[in-house]
C-alpha cells in the first residue's frame, strides 16, 4: 500500500528491514546499549558485520525516543538510524515516547540529507507494543511530519509478516479517512 502526503511517499510493505537495498538508510529497533540483541537488531548487526557494534559503542546508552545515526558497515544502504522504542507498560507515556522515536530518525535522516528510509515496525517486537496501538501512532506520526521534511522523499514501513502489514494498512486508511473527513 503506497500514499503520497505532500510530495513524500510512504509505503508499507512485507519483509525484513535489512534487505532494502534501494534505500539510504535502514532505522535499527535498537536495544539502548546498542548491543546485537535478537529482532530487527540482531539481524542488522549481523547483516552489518562487527564494525557496526564498534562504531555504535561510544553512542550508548540510548533514553527511550532517541536515536543516533551510524555508518551500515556491510548492508547495501549508506546509514543506519538506531532508535530506542518505548517498552510497553514499562516506559510511560509509551505513546509519546514511540512518536518521538519516529520524529528523532526522521531528523536524523533530514540532518544527513537522506532521501529514502526503511523503518521497521518499532517497540511491536520484544518491547511488546502491540501493533494495533503501535501502527497509528507510527503511521500519523509520518504523515504528520511530511510537510516537514526536506531531504526525504520516500519513507517504506517494513512489517515483519501479514499480520503486521494489515494492521498498518488498515491503521493507514482510517487515519486518511479521518483527513479526508476534515
Amino acid at each position: 500500500m503506497t500514499h503520497t502526503e505532500a510530495g513524500v511517499t510512504l509505503e508499507l510493505t512485507k519483509g525484513t528491514v535489512v534487505k532494502q537495498p534501494d534505500v539510504d538508510a535502514i532505522v535499527n529497533a535498537a536495544n539502548a546499549q546498542l548491543r546485537t540483541g535478537g529482532g530487527v537488531a540482531g539481524a542488522i548487526h549481523a547483516a552489518a558485520g562487527p564494525g557496526l557494534a564498534e562504531e555504535t559503542r561510544p553512542m550508548a546508552p540510548l533514553q527511550p525516543g532517541e536515536a543516533v545515526r551510524s555508518g551500515a558497515h556491510a548492508l547495501p544502504n549508506d546509514h543506519v538510524i538506531h532508535v530506542l522504542g518505548p517498552v510497553y507498560g514499562r516506559d510511560e507515556p509509551s505513546d509519546a515516547l514511540l512518536r518521538t522515536g519516529y520524529q528523532n530518525a526522521l531528523r536524523q535522516a533530514e540532518e544527513h540529507g537522506i532521501t529514502s528510509i526503511a523503518f521497521p515496525a518499532l517497540s511491536t517486537g520484544a518491547f511488546g507494543y502491540p501493533l494495533d496501538e503501535a501502527a497509528p501512532i507510527a503511521l500519523e506520526t509520518l504523515l504528520d511530519a511530511a510537510p516537514t521534511l526536506n531531504s526525504v522523499t520516500h519513507i517504506r514501513v517494513v512489517l515483519f509478516d501479514e499480520a503486521a502489514l494489515r494492521a498498518h494498512e488498515r491503521a493507514l486508511r482510517a487515519l486518511l479517512g479521518e483527513r479526508n473527513a476534515t
